[in-house]
């Protein structure tokens, strides 16, 4: 399961910075701008789209994506949790503090292992979730850069 987490988290993550330049307008010059007019054009729109959206495409790119996460041990502690309620239940119970300890320890395994995938799946949805805001920005940038060129005679796709 925490291999098919960091795989997902992975793919998104590499698949969001192509998502990201993908949504670059191709740019045609309309009315017969030249290459050097056209590339003056496109820097001042990318400068126009940068300032009146807030958004910068060299800062969201270059944005590290989130480490993989991390053991967190969390099936060490359930076990050492479990192995001293164990062992006192299995003291009290039937005077066997050992084979309530091996029990509680099971126990305690299990549940600290659900409770690693919870943590697991709660940073995969966050990662997710970043990335989303991640391409909204982008496609919000993109549109303004696409409008500004419109205005100065481009034809867009």
């Amino acid at each position: 399961m925490r291999l098919q987490l960091l795989a997902v988290g992975l793919l998104l993550c590499a698949t969001g910075a192509a998502q990201a330049q993908a949504q670059k307008p191709i740019v045609y010059p309309a009315k017969g701008q030249s290459p050097t007019q056209q590339g003056q054009d496109e820097q001042a729109c990318a400068g126009w789209a940068k300032q009146s959206t807030g958004v910068d495409p060299a800062v969201i790119a270059s944005t590290p994506p989130p480490p993989p996460p991390a053991p967190t041990g969390q099936r060490v502690a359930g076990a050492a949790r479990g192995a001293a309620a164990g062992a006192v239940i299995g003291e009290v119970a039937n005077d066997n503090a050992g084979h309530g300890a091996a029990v509680g320890a099971t126990a305690g395994v299990i549940a600290g292992g659900a409770r690693s995938r919870r943590e697991h799946a709660a940073e995969a949805n966050q990662a997710q979730a970043q990335q989303a805001n991640k391409q909204a920005a982008m496609t919000t940038y993109w549109r303004a850069f696409g409008a500004c060129l419109q205005g100065r005679g481009y034809t867009l796709q």
